[in-house]
């Protein structure tokens, strides 16, 4: 699995106009399943988000936890984008949703976190705090 961070000031997600969920301050998690991914490795991946020292501590580093902040993840296939060859990407790597999703839901379900819809076409907003963006992969 991989994971794009992003410590975030504020973010929601909406489909079809509708706003599904918004956090305020925390990390918008944007998450791709491969095929050969499982569940013992999405325990992980959320694992290392939940442990992933992006935030200030009391002397001003960047030293600190997730902690009680929010969360907010997003099902993102194409982080799994193959464009080594030609302009279009290829998803081939990319879990087919019947794995991809209950994967998706564990990671979140792991993490406490709001989510996007599985699937769906999304309108995301975020304001990126720092700014700062980490990708993770198990």
């Amino acid at each position: 699995m991989r994971a794009l961070v992003q410590r975030v000031s504020r973010a929601s997600v909406a489909v079809d106009g509708h706003l599904v969920a918004a956090i305020g301050p925390g990390l918008l998690v944007l998450v791709g399943v491969r095929a050969d991914d499982d569940a013992p490795r999405s325990d992980r991946l959320a694992e290392k988000v939940r442990l992933l020292r992006v935030f200030e501590d009391g002397s001003g580093q960047m030293n600190a936890p997730l902690g009680d902040r929010e969360v907010l993840c997003i099902s993102q296939f194409t982080l799994y984008a193959d464009t080594r060859r030609g302009n279009r990407p290829s998803f081939t790597q990319a879990a087919p949703s019947e794995l991809a999703r209950p994967l998706f839901e564990r990671f979140c379900d792991a993490l406490g976190a709001r989510r996007g819809v599985f699937g769906a076409r999304m309108a995301v907003e975020l304001v990126n705090d720092g700014p700062v963006t980490v990708m993770l992969e198990v």
